[in-house]
């Protein structure tokens, strides 16, 4: 009878928003296979280890981040045959989400590290190793999916912030522009989205802002769809 090994590996899409942009956190290989392409970060299961801590490791291994202050979140799994020449490899997926790059330091099999635009990564000429194309888009539209019904776009921003940063995030992440009253309505009618801190900011000049924290919530009620 024959029999396959089947080795278990996790990669991980890091999100922030810079620039009013969507950006990823990405490696460029320092070893075979595909050296010098850019790709997530992640690697394999090592014994004893639960999915969870192998995430945190090898992020913290490859590109010096730390997980504190970050929202993650396993989405999905990748197992076509194939889809890494070094065998069968099962990809267990994880994005998560960050209030502001930090800094970064390569190693492992990560020659260098930098943050890029998702969109940027999304065409056709990216030159991107294994099938983290795919899982990339898969991460970057579940994310943006979970902005519509979660409260996770707030894990974008820092410990406080103003409607109007909050709502920056929404325009990134969709890649659509949105309607300040509008927003400031709905965002301040879901019980638990944000909660008002008393005190407000004047930063980015005009009127002082009122700054807010996330609230208890996990899920939005009403959603906040996308403009389609």
């Amino acid at each position: 009878m024959n029999t396959e090994t089947v080795r278990v590996a996790v990669d991980m899409a890091v999100f922030t928003v810079r620039d009013n942009r969507l950006w990823i956190l990405m490696i460029r290989r320092g070893r075979r296979p595909y050296e010098g392409m850019l790709a997530l970060p992640g690697g394999f299961l090592e014994p004893g280890e639960d999915l969870d801590q192998a995430a945190y490791r090898e992020l913290t291994e490859e590109t010096g981040v730390l997980p504190s202050h970050m929202h993650l979140e396993q989405f999905r799994s990748y197992g076509s045959p194939g889809r890494d020449p070094r065998g069968r490899v099962v990809a267990v997926a994880y994005f998560a989400l960050i209030p502001s790059p930090p800094k970064t330091e390569a190693g492992g099999d990560a020659a260098e590290v930098e943050w890029t635009p998702v969109d940027d990564l999304l065409r056709a000429d990216a030159d991107i190793a294994f099938d983290h194309r795919r899982i990339l888009a898969d991460a970057a539209e579940q994310v943006r999916a979970k902005l519509e019904y979660t409260t996770v776009a707030t894990r974008f921003c820092g410990e406080t912030f103003t409607i109007s940063q909050l709502r920056q995030v929404y325009e990134a992440v969709w890649d659509r522009s949105l309607d300040p009253a509008n927003f400031y309505r709905k965002v301040t009618k879901i019980a638990g989205f944000v909660v008002p801190t008393g005190q407000t900011t004047s930063i980015g000049g005009g009127r002082p802002a009122g700054l807010y924290r996330a609230g208890d919530a996990q899920t939005l009620e009403p959603p906040m769809y996308r403009p389609r």
